[in-house]
């Protein structure tokens, strides 16, 4: 039903309810086994997190780029940004925490009016920063900038470039995105961003056209290497490859090219129980633009806040709470575990 509704109106879908509802409706995944299940297999007890590590902030939806495969559903057209109030409430957390990474993402996270303000406190507490940018808005009108502050501020740079073809990139992220894209890897390689010894790090991220899984993750950046060299010269540090997960438009685009049961089915063929020791949302919180909690990014988008923590805002919470706390999961989960796993880090195993 859910599917025919969606074909017959041409709409996107966009609502969290509605997607959680996609990935467990019968008549789409089949007899897939629930995660939840699954996952009871291979560990005693529910997941649960270890140490607070990171803490990751989401700064909005606003963005200079529509990507096709964005979790966010971020745009130009977005207006969700986070307000000086919640960001300063962010800044106390950091302040009475003992994180070790504040890890900043959007949307163009750089658009929100208090990024700069969130990157200087966190250096001065020394708390390591990750910026995770789209490359193309260091060469915004406004933002140009924004590379020296970067480096400046030592903030390590994790960017999308999901091919090292031009097509295929912009088939992605867009019309020309590839070109800006490259041109900005070389300003920051001047400013030592990807260069040996350097200190500024600079990696990229692959995330896979279509509905394969992420190759491996040395050998595909062996290629980056070698065809970026060869190509446009530029240099980069790692490459991080991160599966594409089943919700927002990526969701989308499979329902609408009926492709969702069958990518569903590829992820819960190559579950990897070597991968749940290292799920992301086991050491780190993610934080949306009001200030709320969640296990990680992904569960933000699909409004599964917290649970097993009584106040479930950036404003109150304490690190300890953070601690041995039950992990919300999900049928989406699985884009984590397939495969050698995803994170915000790049493959797990």
């Amino acid at each position: 039903m859910i599917l025919k509704t969606l074909q017959r109106t041409n709409s996107p879908l966009r609502s969290p309810s509605h997607q959680l509802k996609v990935l467990s409706d019968p008549d789409l995944v089949g007899s897939l086994e629930p995660f939840d299940e699954r996952l009871a297999k291979h560990i005693d007890g529910p997941l649960r997190s270890t140490a607070l590590q990171t803490l990751q902030i989401n700064l909005g939806k606003v963005c200079n780029q529509t990507c096709s495969h964005c979790h966010v559903d971020a745009g130009p057209d977005r207006r969700e940004s986070m307000s000086r109030e919640t960001a300063e409430q962010v800044v106390q957390f950091m302040e009475r925490s003992t994180i070790q990474t504040l890890d900043v993402t959007g949307g163009a996270p750089e658009m929100n009016a208090n990024f700069c303000r969130l990157v200087e406190h966190a250096h001065r507490l020394n708390i390591s920063v990750i910026d995770r940018c789209n490359l193309t808005i260091l060469l915004a009108p406004g933002f140009t900038q924004l590379p020296e502050f970067l480096a400046k501020h030592r903030v390590r740079i994790v960017a999308s470039l999901p091919c090292y073809l031009e097509e295929n990139c912009d088939a992605q992220r867009g019309t020309g995105v590839f070109a800006k894209s490259i041109l900005a890897i070389r300003v920051l390689n001047e400013l030592g961003y990807g260069v040996s010894d350097s200190g500024l790090e600079l990696d990229l991220v692959y995330n896979p056209v279509g509905t394969n899984l992420p190759p491996d993750q040395e050998s595909l950046e062996r290629d980056y290497r070698e065809q970026l060299w060869h190509r446009y010269a530029i240099h980069f540090n790692r490459l991080l490859t991160i599966t594409n997960m089943p919700i927002s438009r990526y969701l989308d685009d499979l329902l609408r090219q009926g492709e969702f049961t069958t990518y569903m089915n590829r992820l819960v063929d190559h579950f990897n129980p070597g991968t749940v020791a290292g799920l992301m949302c086991r050491s780190m919180v993610s934080v949306d633009w009001r200030g709320y909690l969640y296990d990680c990014d992904f569960n933000q988008m699909l409004d599964l806040a917290i649970t097993d923590v009584e106040r479930r805002h950036i404003s109150t919470i304490q690190t300890e709470a953070m601690v041995s706390r039950l992990i919300q999961t999900g049928n989406h989960c699985y884009g984590c575990t397939a495969g050698q796993g995803s994170s915000c880090n790049g493959s797990i195993g």
